[in-house]
């Protein structure tokens, strides 16, 4: 098996490594597992894509490569530069320092790596561990990812629905924030969206009397509704949640369709 990686905390996260692990087990000693991931943190990109210029990518080792660029660019760069072409059986993306649940899926460059792979008609996974007050109390943070990544890749390959339509499904996937003793097992989750947390900005004065603004997040530890994925992991819960890059309101066409048409 051919697996690609990537992840949006950079080419040095901690994470990666543990995704890295993950891939290696899943690809077996006669697979392939291909590192591409952005040479500088890009964390909250989404999909974006380097449209307007151009990236410097640099081979770092046997199969492990740094792109200037977003995770959305390094499956990209992965797939047509590093690979020339030959199709990854899989991209996994991640595991991301932090939960990519709800609302925060839609900022998420973690997910924009899977989404891009979808779209390029290659089976996708996005890994994200949430973080909290039991993480910080472990040796490794990433101890639930550890503990029960390569089996929740191995149970969406063999069990969970791979279709190959115009766009395509990808996963997302969430670890709980608690030891990995304390998981309760997987939850196939919707989306959530959590009430009254919101980005915003933070002013700050600079020496220089300028001022600049930081992009702050809202808590992330406020439940979302009951059967969607910040309520399952916050419950001890691995959240698996499938996607689609179709941006439509289906549920809202016929509507609009009787008062537009």
């Amino acid at each position: 098996m051919r697996i690609l990686v990537t992840n949006d905390d950079g080419i040095n996260a901690p994470g990666l490594k543990v995704l890295e692990e993950i891939a290696a087990e899943i690809a077996g000693p006669k697979g392939e597992v291909w590192v591409v991931a952005p040479a500088f943190e890009q964390s909250g990109v989404a999909h974006k894509i380097s449209y307007t210029h151009p990236m410097m990518i640099a081979k770092l080792d046997s199969r492990r490569y740094a792109a200037e660029g977003s995770p959305a660019d390094c499956v990209l760069a992965g797939y047509y530069e590093v690979l020339q072409g030959a199709k990854p059986d899989l991209v996994l993306s991640g595991v991301n320092r932090g939960n990519n649940s709800a609302e925060n899926a839609l900022y998420s460059g973690t997910l924009g790596g899977a989404m891009e792979a979808a779209l390029q008609g290659l089976p996708a996974i996005a890994l994200s561990q949430y973080m909290g007050p039991k993480t910080e109390d472990m040796s490794d943070p990433f101890e639930p990812a550890i503990a029960h990544g390569t089996a929740l890749v191995r149970a969406l390959l063999d069990k969970g629905l791979w279709d190959a339509g115009d766009y395509r499904l990808f996963y997302n996937v969430n670890f709980p924030p608690v030891p990995a003793t304390e998981v309760k097992g997987m939850k196939v989750a919707a989306q959530g969206y959590r009430k009254d947390t919101f980005f915003g900005v933070e002013p700050h004065i600079s020496p220089s009397g300028r001022k600049f603004l930081w992009i702050k997040g809202g808590p992330q530890h406020l439940p979302t509704a009951e059967g969607t994925d910040a309520a399952a992991n916050l419950d001890g819960w691995i959240s698996v949640t499938p996607m689609r890059a179709d941006l439509t309101a289906h549920d809202a066409l016929d509507a609009l369709r009787e008062r537009l048409e």
